[in-house]
């Protein structure tokens, strides 16, 4: 239908650091109920950053969706609140949803494109992996390209979320 034609293709990051496995999963099939997952990456782990705290889960999934970016990070941030995201203790992080990417929109106030998805190692490998030829809307540098030239020895790839324990 000339609907499905329009609509962007939106790439959300998941992030957890506490029970991360089941937090991921649970976010996954949270947004599913929502929009179709067109795409799920592998799951990625890498140390926090700025903060003493556990290993953080990371992943991306691509979803269909026909909601404008608000509605979708009204949604994502009441998913968050549900799995009990607090913002006071930042070595605990429950879920961290993001929008990294709404079709090729450029939008600084909605942080559109998300800063650092092409320096951030746990956005850009999980991004990398489900859309490498995908270019970034506002350098225009492919995601695979940029994954290849950087040093991802802080980033471990632990597979699909199906797989893990």
């Amino acid at each position: 239908s000339a609907a499905q034609r329009t609509m962007p293709d939106v790439f959300i990051g998941i992030g957890s650091n506490a029970d991360p496995v089941r937090a991921l999963r649970e976010a996954v099939t949270a947004l599913e109920r929502l929009h179709p997952v067109l795409r799920s990456s592998s799951v990625y782990c890498s140390p926090a950053i700025g903060v003493a705290a556990a290993d953080y889960l990371n992943m991306v999934v691509s979803i269909g969706t026909a909601v404008d970016v608000d509605t979708l990070c009204a949604e994502l941030a009441a998913l968050e609140l549900a799995a009990g995201r607090s913002r006071v203790d930042r070595t605990v992080c429950r879920l961290d949803l993001d929008v990294l990417l709404y079709g090729q929109r450029v939008d600084a106030p909605r942080r559109l494109p998300r800063p650092g998805v092409l320096e951030q190692l746990f956005v850009l490998g999980p991004l990398a992996e489900i859309a490498p030829a995908l270019e970034h809307p506002l350098t225009g540098v492919r995601y695979g390209s940029a994954w290849s030239a950087v040093n991802s020895a802080t980033l471990t790839k632990l597979g699909a979320l199906a797989a893990l324990g």
